[in-house]
């Protein structure tokens, strides 16, 4: 099975693509502090964020991925 020229070329940019995504230092000691910034976190307020699930996941009585189905009145 030979490959066309233009899959030869779409591989050999994926590949020096994937090349370029190497990292080869690690995060230095004194760069961690800008890495465990609060606002740098999946989750900046997890207050809010619980509350808000909370909301979610009892107003229609539905059951998602977190938690168990409530009754729709918000009383779990």
């Amino acid at each position: 099975m030979r490959l066309s020229p233009v899959a030869r070329l779409v591989g050999l940019v994926a590949f020096c693509a994937a090349l370029g995504a190497c990292a080869t230092t690690p995060v230095q000691p004194w760069e961690r502090a800008h890495l465990a910034r609060w606002d740098m976190r999946w989750d900046p307020d997890s207050v809010q964020t619980a509350m808000k699930q909370h909301a979610y996941f009892s107003k229609e009585g539905s059951s998602g991925a977190i938690g168990a189905a409530g009754g729709g009145c918000g009383c779990n």
